[in-house]
């Protein structure tokens, strides 16, 4: 079986309070004649989970830039998923799990993201009235 999109996680139940380690690898881009270049495809980072009791590796992209935390600082990762590589032995298969993230962010940053969001939601008009369709409309785009 073959989860396309990966297993997405509870990040508070599977993780617990997640503390910022250090950069593990840096994984680069091989062209197309197999030679590995300079530039970087995505990073790995160690980061200490209470809830598992170890520490984990989460690799981001490269889009996400270079984190840089203080050593134990706590942070989130946002959108983690799941998924495995399989590879075939003698007696059958080693499967490996790893974690892909879209980021990892401090965790004062996170709360303060989200309390943001929920402000901005609040001012915004709700419902499909005639005022707030009317305003939607009359505004002049640039």
């Amino acid at each position: 079986m073959r989860l396309a999109q990966g297993i997405v996680i509870e990040k508070e139940k599977t993780f617990g309070v997640l503390k910022f380690s250090a950069l593990r690898r840096e994984v680069k881009i091989v062209d197309d004649e197999g030679n590995v270049t300079e530039q970087v495809k995505e990073r790995t980072y160690d980061l200490k989970s209470k809830e598992q009791g170890r520490m984990i590796q989460v690799s981001i992209p490269v889009s996400a830039g270079t984190k840089d935390f203080d050593y134990n600082e706590e942070v989130e990762i946002i959108n983690p998923v799941a998924d495995t590589v399989a590879t075939a032995t003698y007696m059958g298969a080693d499967v490996d799990w790893y974690i892909k993230a879209d980021d990892i962010i401090r965790k004062d940053k996170a709360n303060a993201t989200q309390g943001a969001n929920a402000k901005a939601g609040a001012n915004m008009p709700q419902g499909n009235s005639k005022e707030s369709s009317k305003q939607t409309k009359d505004t002049p785009t640039q």
